[in-house]
């Protein structure tokens, strides 16, 4: 089973939660933007302004946009079909988004990919990964 591009819907508004707000306008200039908590040092996933680790300030940070698949699952049964997965990130987090740009069978554990960006149909671009 071969990737297709499907249409990527966005829900919501990039306002709705002004602690994204880093994110999506890195996002719209095709920058993977993620914060950093202040006090450990350490990368977080999910997008949030305080740190789960400290409960203190993050700071944003551009990230590489290189990383390794933790995980996988191909939708076989969606119209087009579609693989989301777990990336690991190379500065630390596990990220979860939708592996582009090759044939599913392809796919495997452990595999290097990297940062591509794809239009939604009503908002920023969106991060996905493919094969590095």
């Amino acid at each position: 089973m071969s990737f297709v591009q499907r249409k990527i819907p966005f829900v919501g508004t990039v306002d709705t939660n002004p602690e994204t707000k880093p994110f999506f306008d890195g996002c719209a200039a095709g920058k993977l933007v993620i914060p950093q908590c202040v006090d450990t040092g350490k990368f977080i996933w999910y997008p949030r302004g305080i740190s789960p680790f400290t409960l203190g300030p993050v700071e944003w940070k551009e990230v590489s946009g290189k990383g390794t698949i933790y995980t996988y699952s191909v939708m076989e049964r969606a119209n087009p079909p579609y693989c989301i997965a777990y990336v690991t990130l190379a500065e630390g987090p596990k990220m979860m988004t939708n592996i582009v740009d090759i044939d599913f069978k392809d796919i495997k554990i452990g595999m290097a990919v990297k940062l591509k960006f794809i239009d939604t149909e009503n908002g920023p671009p969106m991060p996905f990964f493919a094969p590095a």
